[in-house]
């Protein structure tokens, strides 16, 4: 693969980064990602995640489960899905296209349902379908820096209520029962609810990010009626086109995603094809608002627990 000088960061130099989309995303050259990998390689590897919000890499086939966990304790603190049981011995989040909920197929920032909701997200294709199948992530910043400087006060003004307890057939035009009822008895085992600020500060860069997606229920002080005409002006702007990056992927790719300015969108069109890909979540914080104001709880099941160990 040829590499043009425009497409190579030198603000990171032990990696060779290939811009991907322009407005989110690059692709690592030549690195292997490992528990043991270096720590000035692994700081980069930090630094440019939040730059370009989400890093790609080929041919990662060194990767176990039990590798892409430690390698993912690099970044903080492993967690298991609040309510979705992780294949026996490991906090992997599986996404299994061949059982009733392996299609990630509408827009989200993930947990959002939980007030500290993860910071990062560590994605590994095991078995990927001969087409279809692609993921597409957009930035949030981005949505939210070209807002009207109005349109900006005004978002930042508002909370919104999450919840893991919503409509999952609403943005579908054909949801199979099956997955609706593995939604349902798997999903929403247990129903979590957190109240987050519509904008929040990114904790690393400082930037400001619109935060919404699919697990969006309400907002606060709003009817239902307005709740969703707002959230759709802003949703809208998350995942313009040109705010996206659309990532084919090849057997024993890895995505890494700053979960805190970016929402994502696995496409459903591989029909009956296999599709298994197994994620590592690390632990996040409570939003911040522009006014300092965090994330709260408002329900979830065992009160007597921390949000964020389930996180």
């Amino acid at each position: 693969m040829t590499i043009h000088s425009s497409q190579v960061d030198a603000e990171f130099p032990n990696l060779t980064l290939r811009r991907v989309a322009g407005n989110i995303g690059a692709e690592v050259l030549d690195v292997k990602i490992t528990p043991d990998i270096d720590a000035e390689t692994f700081s980069q590897i930090e630094a440019a995640l939040v730059k370009y919000k989400v890093l790609f890499f080929r041919n990662q086939t060194q990767l176990t489960d039990e590798a892409h966990q430690a390698f993912g304790a690099l970044f903080g603190k492993v967690v298991a899905h609040p309510t979705v049981p992780s294949p026996s011995g490991t906090k992997l989040f599986e996404l299994d296209a061949s059982k009733g909920g392996g299609r990630a197929d509408s827009w989200h920032t993930d947990v959002t349902f939980v007030e500290a909701f993860p910071k990062i997200s560590i994605l590994r294709g095991v078995q990927i379908p001969e087409y279809g199948g692609d993921t597409v992530w957009a930035n949030t910043v981005t949505a939210y820096e070209k807002l009207p400087d109005d349109l900006k006060r005004f978002a930042e003004s508002l909370r919104a209520v999450h919840s893991n307890d919503y409509d999952y057939g609403a943005e579908r035009v054909v949801a199979e029962q099956q997955r609706l009822d593995h939604h349902r008895k798997v999903f929403v085992s247990a129903v979590y609810e957190a109240e987050h600020p519509l904008v929040h500060v990114h904790p690393v860069s400082g930037e400001k990010a619109l935060l919404l997606g699919h697990f969006f229920k309400r907002l606060s002080g709003f009817s239902s009626r307005e709740s969703a005409r707002i959230f759709e002006l802003l949703q809208n702007r998350v995942i313009q086109l040109e705010n996206t990056v659309r990532w084919r992927w090849q057997q024993d790719d890895v995505a890494i995603w700053d979960n805190r300015s970016t929402q994502h969108y696995a496409v459903n069109d591989y029909g009956s094809q296999p599709r298994l890909v197994r994620r590592v979540t690390i632990e996040g914080e409570p939003a911040i608002a522009v006014d300092g104001s965090r994330s709260r709880t408002i329900s979830h099941p065992d009160q007597q627990s921390p949000v964020s160990a389930v996180a």
